[in-house]
């Protein structure tokens, strides 16, 4: 400890101006220089037992989270709940809540820590599908408004994967889609428009499993391609096999829409060539010497 000596030596008599001074607010520096005193050891023992005046105290970022820890931790959270709820480590946690009474455990500590893993799951499953629905929307934002030749490639190879084709072995040149998406049914139909296809021409037909709301799904389709649903064609049944376990039975199982375009053979016979084209092209560019491009 410092001797006081010299100039300090009337102690008290200092310690009560400095007592004085930061009753009055001021900061150990303006104390310091108001009464040139460069012993920071003095100056610890002149205002010893005096509060600091809240205007010099440091905000501290972490206080509503070492609030709501504490919160959380009397209401029986353990460590690995609050530090999934708050984002903090384990280790500020310790220090912000060991006052506090430990929770009683109502799980035992395999069942505790399996809970802690199914919780950070959870949370890293949550930061995934956010991460999923920005890539997606910013993809969608790529295409924009697609031009006439775009849409007509798109439909070409959009009917010969889903569309019906003319086999050797069996020749039915018609033009016949089916398909279970609203939105591919969407983009077929403006495809047909585009190709000049009138409307007269299509005939639809539901295709639905026998346990469904099937006029639910009439409505539904019928709704979608603008037609009323007496216009329809009588609706496919399939048969419920009670063994099968089947997966599209949500509300949403509305089955599948067939689109038929009457006189289709000239129709067809292009699509054929078209797609033959777009895949001579396709080949071409492969024999030229395969680039990958970045996604």
């Amino acid at each position: 400890m410092t001797e006081i000596t010299g100039k300090y030596a009337d102690f008290e008599g200092l310690r009560e101006k400095a007592v004085a001074l930061r009753r009055a607010g001021l900061s150990r520096r303006q104390i310091r220089d108001r009464l040139l005193v460069g012993n920071n050891d003095i100056l610890n023992r002149l205002l010893e037992g005096e509060p600091a005046p809240e205007w010099t105290k440091r905000p501290n970022a972490k206080d509503d989270l070492r609030e709501k820890a504490r919160e959380l931790r009397l209401q029986g959270w353990t460590y690995d709940r609050i530090q999934v709820e708050l984002g903090c480590s384990k280790s500020s946690i310790s220090l912000w809540v060991r006052d506090l009474p430990k929770p009683v455990r109502s799980r035992t500590a395999a069942e505790q820590a399996r809970l802690a893993g199914r919780m950070r799951w959870d949370h890293e499953l949550a930061v995934r599908d956010a991460e999923r629905r920005k890539t997606k929307a910013a993809a969608k934002e790529e295409i924009g408004a697609m031009t006439d030749r775009e849409l007509f490639l798109a439909g070409v190879a959009l009917y010969w994967a889903e569309g019906a084709k003319d086999k050797p072995y069996d020749r039915r040149e018609t033009v016949a889609f089916i398909n279970s998406d609203p939105d591919v049914i969407t983009v077929f139909l403006a495809w047909l428009d585009l190709l000049g296809v009138a409307a007269e021409r299509l005939s639809y037909r539901v295709m639905i499993h026998e346990s469904a709301d099937v006029n639910a799904a009439e409505q539904y389709w019928a709704d979608l391609v603008r037609i009323d649903i007496s216009a329809l064609q009588k609706t496919t049944l399939k048969k419920h096999n009670p063994k099968t376990v089947r997966k599209n039975v949500a509300e949403g199982y509305r089955g599948c829409l067939v689109i038929r375009v009457s006189q289709g053979a000239a129709l067809y016979r292009c699509i054929e060539g078209w797609w033959s084209g777009l895949a001579s092209d396709a080949n071409a560019r492969l024999r030229r010497g395969y680039r990958p491009g970045k996604v």
